[in-house]
Formats: structure tokens, sequence, C-alpha cells
């Protein structure tokens, strides 16, 4: 059966493009440019695919994406925008698009959003079944920028929300992975339940089995009476489980076997509870390289990376750098209860050059410096006390460029100048190096004694 297309855009020469190229690729296609006509056209045909401008004379293509899922044919939705927005491209999404895809449009990315498209709307009605739907919207406004990979970052938290699915987040320190597994919660189906987070690194091995699961009184010395995990207490919302790759093989297996059974037993139980909760873990290691160097179950890789969202770092990501900076001073202010500065031209410039090693964790702290120490109504670039060292130079003379031999080290070698090259940053403040390194103050101290660190 031919498949129909509405193309919903202003812009008449990419209309008539896409209204040629869908044509050539064997559907029948329509092509209007503003929301009258296509309501007009939505009363008198059905569609199975609608590929919509975001931006319309008459009106928003988002307004229209809330009549078009309400149709009983029950078309799929493909927005387009030229604006890079991550808020709006969750709301389309929550609110039922298919996808959410930016102009320029490439050809490879509508190809591959429109065959997923139609097999979607396929299936969907050959099961003759709607899909739940989606919790009221409620956008966070934490998840700052405008680029491509934090646009990614945003489709992905969409997107999954809407399933069980086990999620891992990965990515470096101070990326913002936990925030990114509290705004999945927030939008999923189990927003109305708990979300309950536990830093795997920051609890002993012999605590932790306990704090996850579950103890039964008289289980071990002190366990005067019987304690509930963090399992049950998440139940039916969410529990995120942070530095995952820091967890011991043996609670691995049992975490494992949670996920397999959807049971748990606590210390010092000899029965099995039933649980109702969805999991999301992160790291900022290579779990399939801890996996070949028997650090890590492969079959547990497997179970907690159904879905995987990376977080990119900062570095990677510069353009969004004077909007973060921005907002985590505004929050700064706020905290300390001051009046927010404004932020000078050069300091934006040096800080888009700054190579990030703690990422946004970093930036925030940054900022809070800067603020307890201006004097003004302005933050300059002297405030900000960057290692010149760690800054990003557009001319590096081969001399400057570090040897290919530097990059080839250990992960535990580049750990330990990590943790080094921040404890320096910081002159030696372990409260604020935790903060950056995302990390516990025992942990701290126990990777500084096993890498012998100043």
């Amino acid at each position: 059966m031919q498949n129909k297309i509405l193309i919903i855009e202003d812009d008449m020469s990419l209309g008539q493009m896409l209204l040629l190229h869908f044509e050539d690729e064997g559907f029948k296609t329509q092509h209007v440019p503003n929301c009258e006509k296509a309501r007009i056209a939505l009363q008198h045909s059905v569609y199975d695919l609608i590929l919509m401008d975001q931006q319309l004379p008459d009106g928003l293509g988002i307004d229209l994406l809330s009549e078009i899922i309400q149709l009983p044919s029950e078309p799929e939705v493909i927005m387009m925008t030229g604006h890079h927005d991550l808020e709006l491209a969750i709301s389309a999404i929550k609110k039922g698009a298919s996808d959410f895809i930016h102009k320029p449009v490439k050809t490879s990315d509508l190809k591959a959003s429109v065959q997923k498209a139609l097999l979607t709307h396929k299936q969907k009605h050959a099961v003759k079944e709607k899909p739940t739907s989606p919790n009221p919207l409620n956008i966070s406004s934490e998840l700052i920028g405008k680029s491509n990979a934090m646009l990614a970052v945003s489709k992905e938290i969409a997107l999954s929300a809407q399933s069980n699915a086990s999620i891992l987040i990965t990515g470096e320190s101070g990326t913002g992975k936990e925030l990114v597994a509290k705004l999945i919660h927030q939008h999923s189906l189990r927003s109305s339940g708990p979300f309950i987070a536990i830093n795997c690194a920051a609890i002993v091995d012999n605590l932790l089995e306990s704090e996850l699961f579950g103890h039964e009184k008289g289980a071990f010395t002190g366990a005067n009476e019987r304690k509930l995990g963090k399992f049950e207490l998440a139940q039916n919302g969410t529990i995120f489980l942070d530095e995952i790759g820091e967890l011991a093989m043996s609670l691995q297996a049992k975490l494992l076997r949670a996920l397999q059974e959807q049971t748990i037993e606590a210390v010092g139980s000899t029965s099995s509870r039933k649980i109702d909760v969805r999991i999301i873990t992160a790291t900022n290691k290579d779990l399939f390289q801890m996996s070949r160097d028997n650090l890590f179950r492969e079959d547990l890789i497997y179970r907690l990376n159904v879905i995987n969202i990376q977080m990119p770092p900062l570095r990677k990501r510069r353009e969004d750098i004077p909007l973060l900076a921005k907002s985590l001073l505004n929050k700064a202010a706020t905290q300390l209860n001051l009046p927010a500065p404004q932020i000078t031209e050069d300091c934006l410039q040096q800080l888009q050059q700054h190579d990030w090693p703690g990422n946004v964790r970093e930036l925030g702290n940054i900022m809070t410096q800067a603020i307890l120490h201006s004097r003004g109504n302005q933050i300059t670039a002297e405030l900000l006390h960057l290692d010149s060292s760690e800054s990003q130079s557009q001319n590096n003379s081969p001399t400057e460029k570090r040897s290919e031999e530097n990059f080839l080290i250990s992960l535990e070698e580049l750990e330990a100048q990590h943790i080094q090259r921040i404890l320096k940053h910081t002159n030696g403040h372990k409260s604020n190096s935790c903060k950056i390194l995302g990390i516990s103050r025992p942990a701290l101290d126990r990777k500084i004694l096993k890498y012998n660190l100043n």
C-alpha cells in the first residue's frame, strides 16, 4: 500500500524539494504552506505521516501537533525547525511527535526518521492500540544548551522516558549525568513515584549491599532493626545508581539477579521481595574495557545498557558555554543572596577557550568563585583564575602539543593525573575537588592514597 505524506512548510523551495523527493521515493505526497491549509487537507484526506515546520505564517507547528495527534487516523508527525531549542524538542516528542529534526535537513537523517515513523505507524495500526497519553509537560530549564550534542540528549530523554527499559548514561565527570536521570524520571510514567539516587563510589562495599538491598534485624553487628534498602524505597519509581563502574563483583551478581527476576533479597534474609523499579545507571568509565579486564560482568552491561545516553564533555560543545556560564552565575548569585553581575565579552571568550576537565561542575565552581571575588557588577576575565595550561590554544606550535606517547597510558594513570590536576586547581581544597570530580570525600581520600597524590 502506498504511504501518504503531508508536508507543512512555508518555505516554498524547501516544500517543493521535499515533495519531489518523496514522490521519487514512491510516496503519495501533498504540500501546504500554512496551518489553515493544513487543517483543510487533514479534513479531506488521511495521511500516514506529516512532516511539519515549527514556524509557520499563521501559527506554531507545536500547537497544530496537539490537534493532529487527536485525529482518528493517528498519523505520525516529524517536526522540523531552524532553531536549536531543547525544550521544544522534548515538548514535541512528549506531545506525540515521532521525531524532531533540524534544518538544513540532512537527507540521511530524514530518510532514517521517515522509515522509523512509518514502521511505528504500521505497527500501531496492526495492533489497533493507541499508546498511553503522556504525563503533563513540566520542562526543566536546567538542561541548558543549543548545540547539536545537547539536542540529541534532549531527544533521548523524551524518547526513553516513556519506556521502562534500563538506561546507562555515560560521560565524563561533571557533564550532568544525574540531571539527565532526574529529567527522564520527571517525564516518565513513574514521575509520581520516588526518585532515589545513590553513588556507588561513596560507600564502602560491605555497607553498600545493605544500602541497596536493605538488611534484617541481627544480620550483622550493629543491625539493631530491619532497614529498607534503596530498591524498596524506590518502589514504583526510579533508582539511579551513579558510578556503577565502582560496584564490587559480588554486588554486580546481586544487581544482575534483581534486574533479571525483579526481586531482591535483603542482607540476612532467606526470602525474596518483589520490586517494581526502573533502573538508571551512570559511569565515566568504559564498562566493556572493564569487562575485558575481568572487573565488570559483561552480562550485567547488556542488562544495564538497553538504552545508552552519551553526555558530551563541555569542550565538545563550546557554543553552549556562554549560556551555561550566565545560568550558573545567576544560580550562584541566588544561592549567595547577591545581585547577579554581567559577564564581559573577554570573560566569555576565555571561558570558551578553556578545556574544562571538570566540565559543567567545574564551570559552576568557577562562576561561584568569580562572583565571590567580584567587587562590582561585572565578571571579568581576571576573576576567573583559570589554569592557562588547561586552556585551549588555537595556534599550538608542535613543541606545545603533547607527544603521542603521553596518550598511551592506562586508565588508572589518566585518572591519577586528572585528580592531581583538580587538586592543584583547587589549591588542595578537598571539598571543592570532590564537587568538581563528582565523588565523595572518602572516595577522594582513597584515590589520593592509592595513587600517592599530593
